[in-house]
């Protein structure tokens, strides 16, 4: 039987050049296999289990294949792997441009720090905390853009596994970590992925409490990267209309704000003590 194609694929970002050059390619040499093969398309949908306007769509370079797409078709037309190869490639461009530019960036770091006020940072957010959040966007994101954005947060995270490690900080609000997202059990989930982050031999994590002065992230996030050559990134929402920066004299001012922010924030071991006494409220 065939599933429905939204549950199959992502669509292409016309804007994308990079992915739709990847994905056109793909796509052409699967219907061209499919062809040498005899096979129509909705036959081959049959065979694979797919719809016949969604074998349309990935042959025409519209719709950016699943991992079990191009596997079901490699064994269907006998392709050898050379099909379910083709993942290596489509995998580097499933997700949005903007996650993809910014998860390039990270793995590229030596140095992350980042400030959120309203949210706890994608970097440290569950897959159920993730998805509670994404849901909640109005106008509502379709199921297929939810299970998109969701992976590519999470993909984001692989920069834990890097070996050497950057360095990363973390200042967090207070009122973020204390509402209950997704419901009690996620919520406590999302706090215990914290601590479990937070005490990583290259993570400072803080908190920023409620009770706390003015400071300068009361107009939004910060983020900097740094990088190996010496060179840097920042963006603070309230400075330069909030746009990347790599003027020396701008990152400057981003690094003031965001060692502001740092010193009137609570230190890694009360913050850690703060949220194990929020997961003994509960």
């Amino acid at each position: 039987m065939a599933v429905e194609t939204d549950e199959s694929g992502w669509e292409v970002d016309p804007d994308d050049e990079w992915g739709v050059a990847v994905i056109t390619t793909v796509g052409r040499q699967l219907k061209l296999r499919r062809e040498a093969a005899g096979m129509r398309a909705g036959e081959f949908g049959v065979a694979v289990g797919y719809g016949e306007d969604l074998v349309y769509k990935v042959e025409g370079g519209k719709r950016i294949p699943r991992q079990e797409y191009l596997d079901r078709a490699d064994e269907v037309l006998g392709a050898g792997g050379l099909i379910s190869a083709a993942w290596e490639d489509v995998k580097k461009v499933r997700y949005p441009k903007r996650v993809r530019e910014l998860g390039k960036l990270e793995g590229k770091a030596v140095e992350i720090g980042l400030y959120e006020c309203n949210i706890i940072a994608g970097l440290l957010q569950t897959p159920e905390h993730a998805r509670t959040l994404i849901e909640a966007a109005q106008p509502p994101y379709s199921p297929d853009d939810v299970d998109r954005m969701v992976a590519a947060r999470l993909a984001r995270q692989s920069v834990y596994e890097r070996d050497p490690a950057p360095s990363m900080h973390f200042v967090l609000e207070e009122a973020p970590l204390r509402r209950q997202v997704g419901g009690t059990m996620v919520w406590r989930q999302q706090l215990e992925r914290l601590l479990e982050v937070g005490r990583l031999h290259n993570v400072t994590l803080q908190v920023m409490p409620t009770n706390a002065d003015a400071h300068p992230g009361l107009d939004g996030r910060i983020e900097l990267l740094k990088f190996p050559d010496g060179t840097a990134v920042g963006r603070s929402d309230g400075a330069f209309n909030g746009r990347p920066i790599t003027d020396p004299k701008q990152l400057r001012v981003v690094e003031l704000r965001y060692g502001t922010i740092r010193a009137q924030a609570l230190s890694p071991r009360e913050s850690l003590a703060f949220i194990e006494t929020l997961l003994g409220e509960t």
